[in-house]
């Protein structure tokens, strides 16, 4: 499981990337959200280019440069889950390559990614709702943030694929990792 010199390198280079997304997303207000979904973008690409266990060290590092630089260490949690929810979702898909029936294979898949988000939005939404609305958080409000988050992850879960395997693809082809 060693690297060798160029994969640390590119690493490196992966992490400063990353930093300067989280850095950037409290700098740049109206931008946030997509910056830090940019930033955890970063811990996919570690992961497929390494391995899970130095996309994981990939994740708690850049959370630490985050929580080190950062101007806002409010969104370190925000990058946190969502470098997190893309941990899960490629070790789910490493081990659901064994499943032979591809119908069966994507409902789990999808399947474990909603409960993969929900088991980290939910608890947020109804123990901490001043993260989401500083009014009152009515029954209704709190079934309509439950509704948009939904929403929300399958946008971040489609940008996700398409990134890696579009964006990613072009920009890996180029580099000859």
């Amino acid at each position: 499981m060693l690297l060798n010199s160029k994969k640390l390198a590119f690493l490196g280079l992966l992490l400063a990337v990353d930093g300067l997304l989280i850095i950037l997303s409290g700098i740049i207000e109206f931008n946030t959200m997509f910056l830090l979904a940019a930033a955890s973008f970063c811990v996919g690409i570690a992961i497929r280019e390494s391995s899970k266990q130095i996309g994981l060290g990939f994740l708690l590092a850049s959370i630490l440069v985050g929580l080190i630089l950062a101007p806002n260490k409010f969104y370190c949690i925000t990058y946190g889950a969502f470098g997190a929810y893309i941990l899960v979702i490629e070790y789910a898909y490493d081990k659901l390559v064994k499943v032979q029936d591809i119908r069966r294979r994507r409902l789990l898949f999808w399947v474990i990614k909603y409960i993969t988000f929900n088991i980290m939005y939910v608890p947020l939404l109804f123990f901490l709702p001043k993260l989401f609305y500083q009014g009152e958080l009515h029954a209704g409000l709190a079934a309509g943030f439950l509704l948009a988050g939904q929403a929300a992850l399958f946008v971040f879960d489609r940008a996700y694929d398409y990134f890696q395997r579009f964006v990613w693809g072009k920009i890996r082809h180029n580099l000859k990792l």
